[in-house]
């Protein structure tokens, strides 16, 4: 084993840890930073890979833009920054959502498998991997209307938050 592979398991391990503190963490801010913690490990994960304009673009969108959204959106909505009582689950709710959890991540993989299990994204004629200018013309050309309309619905979400978070004039 090279400390490449070794590191990669480790970045691995740390992303489903975090991972599964986010969906398990009863205070919503540690489920946030736990969030980005996960986040900032799949962009190592896409540096050990050789694909530095991915783990780039990982940072700034999703760990720079998407996780500050969702704290702008908790500060905003006055929810509860403390421990929240109403998260906890009971153990019928537990298993039912690991059910679901595990239906919808087969169904998924399915899909996805069945969608692009034979497409191949030509990257050019480097051996560590694919240039930048390759994967963002690949990812521009076929997915520019996604991330278009991801961008407004979180545009819409931070509008919504702001809205939810207004007082009334006359509200003491």
């Amino acid at each position: 084993m090279t400390a490449v592979e070794v590191l990669f398991g480790l970045l691995g391990v740390v992303a489903v840890g975090s991972g599964v503190l986010v969906v398990t963490t009863r205070q919503l801010v540690h489920a946030a930073l736990w969030l980005v913690v996960t986040l900032g490990s799949i962009a190592g994960l896409y540096l050990l890979l050789s694909a530095e304009f991915v783990a780039w673009v990982q940072v700034l969108i999703y760990v720079g833009a998407v996780v500050v959204l969702l704290l702008f959106g908790l500060m905003l909505t006055r929810a509860p920054i403390g421990l929240s009582v109403d998260l906890d689950a009971s153990v019928g709710q537990r298993v039912a959502a690991a059910v679901t959890a595990g239906a919808t991540a087969g169904v998924l993989i399915v899909s996805l498998v069945d969608a692009f299990g034979s497409a191949r994204i030509e990257l050019g004629d480097d051996p560590r991997g694919g240039s930048a200018g390759a994967a963002g013309e690949a990812l521009f050309r076929s997915w520019v209307l996604p991330f278009e309309v991801l961008s407004v619905l979180l545009l819409a979400a931070l509008v919504g938050a702001i809205v939810l978070s207004r007082r009334e004039v006359g509200e003491p």
